[in-house]
């Protein structure tokens, strides 16, 4: 893959204003697509209509557009976009299986716990409902421990190889929750492909997220994206930096020092921190950037 087909992408919920954390995000991926002469999207997902704050998908792209990061085309919005991820659960076909568990119930069964805090499935709904039992999710089987593509592989650009057996530490995972919302790992996978996502840069919090997505590529017939993990901000309890931990919003009145603290936290502190303005900062980051990550 030549360096000008790379596509790159920031992809935040609007469930508030970006914060130190998320620019961290942002900037890497802004970078990374730089440095590639790469083209950068901005995807707003939004899935989880219940967590929306109303304007904040506006004050995000304001924002971004203040700190010198321009969209390399349309805002892609995830609730437009349902009819495309129930074509994807259609395509899967036999692969889903409508489930009645609640939470309790698979907590209740003492499986374990994936990294993500999340319970592991035990799969007690994959052969069918149990009488008396109503669906409330749909869930997209995996394969049995030790059958082939039950553990997926990837090379992270920032942490070095990963590995995850999708049978022991994840189990068959949601793809319609039981509000009726499409799941996260469908909407993402759909709208890379269809964004022709070339390279996902995101935080490390998700990385956990990332063998189900490639699982979910090749049952669609999708080409994987490669990824870059970076590492999460954290606040001073150790709690990773949120809205839902309080995090505050970026304070525009000070762009150049808000770049400079996410350079800084992504180890461009070398060739940013004595930048003077933006145009001197812009050009450190990409300098550096190029340095670490700059080759395909």
């Amino acid at each position: 893959m030549n360096a000008c087909a790379y596509v790159g992408r920031f992809a935040p919920s609007p469930s508030g204003p970006l914060h130190a954390g998320s620019l961290v995000a942002a900037l890497a991926s802004y970078l990374d697509a730089r440095v590639h002469d790469g083209r950068w999207l901005l995807r707003i997902e939004d899935i989880d209509e219940t967590r929306t704050v109303p304007g904040a998908a506006d004050d995000i792209v304001a924002t971004l557009a203040a700190l010198d990061m321009h969209a390399d085309g349309p805002v892609l919005v995830q609730s437009q976009r349902k009819a495309r991820y129930q074509l994807a659960r259609e395509k899967l076909g036999a692969m889903v299986y409508p489930c009645g568990c609640s939470r309790k119930e698979i907590a209740d069964s003492r499986v374990g716990t994936a990294s993500d805090g999340a319970a592991i499935y035990p799969g007690t709904c994959r052969h069918g409902l149990a009488p008396g039992k109503q669906a409330r999710t749909l869930r997209l089987r995996v394969p049995d421990a030790g059958q082939p593509g039950e553990r997926v592989q990837f090379e992270d650009r920032w942490l070095g190889p990963q590995a995850q057996h999708l049978a022991s530490e994840v189990g068959d995972f949601v793809l319609q929750r039981a509000d009726g919302f499409w799941a996260y790992q469908l909407a993402v996978v759909v709208d890379d492909a269809e964004q022709r996502v070339t390279d996902v840069v995101r935080g490390a919090d998700l990385l956990d997220s990332t063998a189900r997505q490639i699982y979910l590529q090749g049952l669609l017939g999708y080409p994987t994206p490669r990824y870059l993990h970076v590492p999460l901000l954290m606040n001073e309890t150790g709690e990773k930096f949120s809205k839902q931990n309080g995090a505050q919003a970026l304070d525009l009145g000070q762009p150049l020092q808000q770049l400079q603290q996410a350079a800084a936290f992504l180890g461009l502190a070398r060739e940013t921190g004595q930048t003077r303005d933006r145009e001197g900062f812009w050009n450190g980051a990409l300098t550096g950037w190029q340095a670490r990550f700059g080759s395909r």
